[in-house]
């Protein structure tokens, strides 16, 4: 029951007053007696038809099943409609983008970072309070047992349930269970779902009943809680959707709280993801303590977010950030952790726990003590309060894996019970305390900013709670304490933060894939080998969620921990692989009959020996008179042209197309990371593929095969001190001269510095010049960890010599190779520079490739950090651009009040500078990184650290695990062709360019190839193979975020109105200043309806509806949806506003 009821209702509203009395005169009878008898039976009339209605609805479309969480005080929720301060069109809102309250940026800008000691709250100040702010609204104070579960860490996620997580669960279930007053909250599916498998009828049946009585409030729902600065949307909304999912059909509820206490910095994307996901509040933590003091002292802690583009605010959501230092019950109960820590009844002697570090320990409470105890604790409370606007107040009671005995269970409940009994007995105190859950405390406070106006004067607020500021902006780079800066993780196991991205793109395109095959399936013959992998499928997918933990692909966890992420991640690569060898066959029409247990004839073209080495090519070697088959699956929603490559054995081989055709072709040798042997002895074959929109494309690589001309050998250049590297055989080589050298296509030339290897300027062909200054450098780092980034003075550059540069030249490809002369003895650093010939105007011919080989290994290397700079000319003013989670992008400002380290923003997939006068310079990457702009006109990326010491943060360990791995970038160098913003004077951030936006989708999906394991005869001509299943390419800035069947394994006993296939958009928006350069393959962009309907050739939709991102919620309005995108779906025309990503359940047919 809430602390104070509502007044009123629909009823006291609505009805009537009994003894009204009407002052109108009466007409004459005959006249009006139909509309006295109407107006006489109104209130009967009215109800036989809405009667009517509900039996006509009930009967029509059945009875609705029940998604909300259920609680004893849950209540109907309020979705008021955004109230824009004017009346705004989407285009002028998308301009301009939202107003607020606070930007973080505004924040960063007003603190002046000087860390100054506030006393017994060291990073705050002296709280007080007066005694009266409690007279008129007394102090309502729920406390929120809690224990957080880290799905991995210093134990791997089995470890830890074994010896934690599931005796956790059980005393919750059976203290619980004591007393009805008793309240916990629970996070990460993961261990529920693995404690469902262990737990009787009963303990299940017990749980299913605390969560229906309110006791037990599932918060998040995750499978885990995610890290929010290397994650991508795509995992994001995976990972999400797994356990909501898995927790509705389980248990019969979806959270609406969401509650995110050790991500290390907060993203705004994570703040649209929830409220398109049907959830109504968030709570934060890990936030930097600077900003923390500063929202505190305006009592800003609690704010409505909302997105930085969003000037309709529909994406607002409530947040309530935590004011201390840390979310254990020392820095939960108040400002002062030394009396806050007596509370902690787990600490007192006996238990497992440290004792409290401030010398004064818990006691337990009993009749004598009880009255200057509780008194103690509510002066606590009452400080906490003071920092908040309402009366209402959130106090969380746990740590890392508590409440894992009855013992200490009891010991937290009992005691805390008493303090509760006697501050709640004593009225005088205007204080009432009691267990609570989140959805306790948000639905007490939001009644009591219904009831009570906290909005400030001029206070923009939001149209969805009352009372609140409103913020937009994300909170990276977290700060702990002192100058202790979160930005190392970003970092951090690069090896499988690469690995990461794999797995998301191969789930995604192998769910693509299912989705085609039972779409166009006829007979349930064919069901056979999608339904068959829905168990090897849903291991996928719960293994790329549960990397997504906030010590998984952080990079923050120990090294036999991260083996286990990365095992898991191995096998499910190696199971969708072998599964998306078998799909094609049944697309292409090869086997009509195919089940899981078959064996397929392709393999995919790159290859993972173990979970922790690089993939290797599959190398092609069909011999003389026959031709060996590539298949390349396009998983974007346009056709692609584009450059593709494929190792073979042997030189004198022909490229053909499906049709057995003739295709232009280019080999050149294979080169690696090795000072003794740069060239492998096996070639790259380079041809230009086009590859339809969803599809599938079949070439071939022939020996011997008359009629078309053979791959055209590249031309080699060398340059190096020592004269061992030889002429492979059969390309002609010669010395390169002069200082230095250049590789061109049509769009562009490249200078590089032949004595370092290191690119210099990018030459286009209007004229304009951009200068790069590559150079490649080391940060020497003693205080650095897996978490920290504390390097000990400026990155000196390390590449004294070219060592070896070898260029290639053909007409498809050409490359500057580099293996460097460094200052170490060893070389840590390879690194291949190329530019492509594709198609006219095609993508790939404006991005520049830069692959970097990194093996950052050995004693040389200890306590290093590589990184590599570009030192352009963009006048940027050490401003720059870096996306969030792929989603959208972030102003930074570098600031000379806080150190380097807090100058290191993520880095997910895109960084950009932009100069006064347009000019921009964009890095695209393929896996997380971290970022800076330290000097004017120079972007720095950190590529891999080694840390021999551990960074006092709980892991207990450096990080030293370091593997050879490969990172790609893609370079875009564009000049703006109208208006330009000044990156100086705006504060928001900019987008990317359409062709920008091109760019990072070709990198971060790339095709899948396969190849045949059994050459064939070349002259026997199968008929042409290929699968285009799109009626045509979607709009260039529609991007399919997804298309799937959610749960395979049932497929066939689901009805199919049921509408069994999801398909979520994302618009992306753009810049549209920038011109739309390499769209040759681009139509239309989506300011015009996609017709659902006619999306597909060959399959019929048969219903759209649309849906919440994690597939739960059908009501658009609670989600914050404009009115038509719930109703258009139905109809077919979906229009999608930029930067929405929207989610419509289907059904189709063949």
């Amino acid at each position: 029951m809430a602390f104070s009821s509502r007044r009123g209702g629909w009823a006291h509203s609505l009805l009537p007053s009994s003894n009204s009395k009407s002052k109108i005169p009466r007409k004459g009878r005959k006249r009006t007696f139909i509309k006295d008898f109407f107006l006489a039976n109104f209130f009967t009339i009215g109800l036989s038809l809405s009667i009517i209605f509900f039996l006509f609805v009930t009967f029509r479309y059945g009875v609705p099943k029940p998604l909300a969480f259920k609680s004893t005080n849950s209540r109907l929720p309020k979705f008021r409609k955004p109230v824009p301060r004017k009346p705004i069109s989407p285009e002028v809102a998308s301009a301009s983008g939202a107003a607020v309250d606070i930007t973080t940026k505004d924040l960063y800008d007003k603190i002046e970072f000087l860390d100054k000691d506030g006393g017994p709250w060291k990073q705050g100040w002296v709280v007080n309070y007066k005694g009266n702010e409690w007279d008129s609204e007394k102090l309502k104070i729920f406390v929120v047992p809690h224990s957080h579960n880290d799905p991995g860490w210093k134990l791997t996620v089995e470890e830890y349930y074994d010896r934690q997580s599931r005796h956790i669960l059980d005393t919750i279930v059976e203290t619980l269970s004591k007393d009805v007053r008793r309240k916990f909250i629970w996070e990460e599916m993961s261990y529920l779902e693995r404690w469902w498998r262990d737990a009787s009828s009963t303990k299940k049946e017990s749980f299913i009943n605390l969560v229906q009585n309110g006791q037990l409030e599932i918060v998040g729902g995750g499978w885990v809680m995610n890290d929010e600065a290397n994650s991508h949307y795509f995992a994001i909304i995976e990972q999400i959707t797994e356990g909501n999912m898995w927790l509705n059909e389980t248990i019969g509820v979806v959270p609406k709280n969401s509650w995110a206490i050790d991500p290390f910095g907060y993203s705004p994307t994570m703040a649209y993801l929830l409220r398109r996901m049907g959830f109504e509040n968030m709570l934060i933590q890990r936030t930097h303590y600077e900003l923390k003091k500063e929202l505190s002292w305006n009592k800003n802690l609690e704010y409505i977010w909302r997105q930085s583009w969003d000037a309709q605010e529909t994406t607002d959501i409530f947040v309530h950030m935590m004011p201390f230092y840390s979310y254990d019950v020392p820095h939960t109960c108040g400002p002062e952790p030394a009396i806050c820590c007596q509370f902690d009844f787990a600490r007192m002697r006996g238990f497992m726990y440290e004792l409290c570090p401030w010398g004064e320990h818990p006691v337990e409470t009993n009749q004598e003590n009880v009255q200057a105890r509780a008194l103690k604790l509510l002066d606590q409370y009452k400080k906490k309060s003071t920092l908040y606007r309402t009366n209402t107040l959130l106090v969380p009671l746990g740590d890392d894996f508590r409440y894992i005995s009855i013992d200490e269970a009891e010991a937290q409940f009992r005691n805390y019970q008493l303090l509760f009994d006697y501050i709640n007995s004593n009225p005088s105190l205007n204080a009432e305390a009691k267990f609570g859950t989140l959805e306790d405390y948000f639905h007490t406070l939001r009644d009591e900013a219904d009831r009570i106006n906290y909005s400030r004067p001029g206070e923009i607020g939001s149209g969805q709670v009352g009372g609140f500021p409103s913020l937009s902006g994300d909170f990276f780079t977290y700060a702990d304490r002192q100058l202790d800066y979160w930005s190392g993780y970003y970092v951090s196991r690069p090896f499988f933060k690469a690995v990461d991205r794999v797995l998301e793109q191969t789930l995604r395109a192998s769910e693509m894939l299912i989705a085609l095959l039972l779409a166009n399936c006829h007979r349930a013959q064919c069901e056979k080998l999608p339904t068959g992998f829905a168990y090897k499928l849903t291991a996928a997918r719960r293994n790329l969620a549960l990397f997504q933990h906030h010590d998984g692909v952080t990079g923050t966890a120990k090294d036999h921990v991260v083996e286990d992420y990365g095992t898991r991640m191995h096998t499910s690569l190696q199971d969708l692989q072998i599964f998306m060898s078998k799909a094609i066959e049944v697309l292409l029409g090869i086997r009509q009959e195919k089940s899981d247990q078959t064996p397929a004839q392709f393999e995919p073209a790159q290859v993972r020996s173990k979970y922790d080495i690089q993939p290797t090519h599959r190398v092609i070697n069909p011999p003389e008179g026959s031709a060996q088959s590539v298949v390349l699956f396009n998983p974007l929603e346009r056709t692609r042209n584009e450059v593709v490559m494929v190792v073979v054995n042997r030189p004198d081989v022909t490229v053909l197309a499906s049709n057995w055709t003739c295709v232009k072709s280019q080999v050149s040798p294979e080169l690696q990371h090795d000072k003794s042997k740069i060239f492998t002895g096996r070639h790259r074959l380079h041809w230009r593929a086009s590859v339809p929109a969803m599809g599938l494309e079949t070439y071939y690589i022939a020996v011997g095969f008359v009629g078309c001309e053979k791959a055209k050998p590249a031309k080699l250049k060398f340059a190096t001190k020592s004269n061992h590297l030889p002429c492979p055989a059969p390309y002609s080589c010669s010395k390169l001269e002069g200082d230095t050298a250049e590789i061109q296509n049509r769009h562009q030339t490249l200078t590089i510095d032949v004595k370092l290897g290191l690119l210099q300027k990018i030459s286009h062909k209007d004229g304009l010049q951009n200068v790069v200054g590559e150079e490649i450098g080391i940060y020497s780092s003693w205080g650095s960890g897996a978490y920290l980034f504390k390097p000990t003075g400026d990155a000196q550059p390390i590449i004294k010599g070219a060592g070896q540069l070898v260029i290639t030249e053909g007409p498809l490809m050409q490359e500057v190779f580099s293996y460097p002369k460094t200052t170490m003895e060893k070389t840590p650093i390879s690194h291949s520079t190329r530019i492509y010939n594709g198609e006219k105007n095609s993508i790939q011919e404006f991005l520049v490739e830069k692959e970097y080989h990194v093996e950052l290994i050995g004693q040389d290397f200890n306590d290093k950090e590589l990184i590599v700079r570009y030192k352009t000319d963009i006048d940027n003013s050490r401003i720059f651009y870096s996306d969030l989670n792929g989603f959208q992008m972030s102003r930074r400002e570098t600031y000379d009040k806080i150190p380097l380290q807090g100058n290191y923003y993520p880095m997910p997939s895109l960084a950009f500078m932009q100069g006064s006068n347009g000019h921009r310079f964009s890095v695209h990457t393929r896996q997380s990184l971290g970022a800076a702009s330290l000097k004017n006109g120079w972007l720095e990326i950190m590529l891999d650290r080694r840390l021999v010491r551990d960074d006092d943060r709980g892991l207990g360990q450096g990080v030293m695990d370091n593997r050879p791995m490969n990172v790609v970038f893609h370079i875009l160098a564009e000049s703006n062709v109208s208006s330009t913003s000044n990156p100086v004077s705006n504060p928001l951030p900019l987008h990317p360019s359409l062709l920008s936006h091109s760019v990072g989708a070709h990198l971060n999906y790339p095709f899948h190839g396969f190849i045949a394991k059994k050459p064939q005869e070349s002259a026997v001509q199968h008929p042409s193979r290929y699968f285009s299943p799109l009626a045509s390419p979607l709009p260039c800035d529609l991007h399919i975020v997804t298309f799937k069947v959610p749960r395979p394994s049932k497929y066939s006993q689901q009805p199919p109105e049921g509408s069994r296939f999801v398909l979520m958009l994302h618009r992306r928006k753009w810049d549209s200043s920038y011109c739309r350069k390499g769209q040759s393959q681009c139509s239309s962009i989506a300011d015009e309806p996609v017709n659902l309907f006619s999306m597909f050739k060959g399959i019929a939709v048969l219903n759209a509806r649309a849906t919440s991102l994690n597939l739960l919620h059908e009501n658009t309005e609670m989600l914050g949806y404009n009115e038509q995108f719930g109703e258009t779906a139905q109809e077919g025309p979906v229009i999608i506003s930029p930067m929405e990503i929207q989610a419509y359940k289907m059904e189709l047919r063949p």
